[in-house]
């Protein structure tokens, strides 16, 4: 069955660094772009960063431009997001979404949680 499993969230401390990973299974990879979303406590859910089927592009929200790199492993099913500089305002439940180049297809991971505090 189609799955999203997300890993690598965790506590760190202002300025500090941490790598989201995606791994995904079920679904041919290639065929969909990859996204993480996140969503702080009583805020709504934000698109952080994009990335189209075989990495051509990439997009970020201006609040992560510059700290946070999205990239894909085609051949490990896997997305990434780099997230350096941290700040307190980073603090978020993270997802991963997939979206099919062609049709109105999306999947959805569970998410993790990234608590920027010191």
């Amino acid at each position: 069955q189609v799955q999203l499993v997300e890993s690598g969230g965790g506590l760190v401390q202002p300025g500090g660094s941490l790598r989201l990973s995606c791994a995904a299974s079920g679904f041919t990879f290639t065929s969909f772009a990859m996204s993480w979303y996140r969503q702080a406590p009583g805020k709504e859910r934000e698109l952080v960063a994009t990335i189209t089927r075989f990495g051509y592009k990439t997009n970020y929200a201006d609040s992560v431009k510059g700290r946070f790199i999205i990239s894909r492993d085609d051949t490990e099913n896997t997305v990434y997001l780099q997230m350096n500089s941290l700040k307190p305002e980073d603090t978020a439940v993270y997802s991963c979404k997939a979206k099919h180049y062609a049709y109105d297809i999306n999947y959805w991971g569970k998410g993790i949680l990234v608590t920027v505090s010191s």
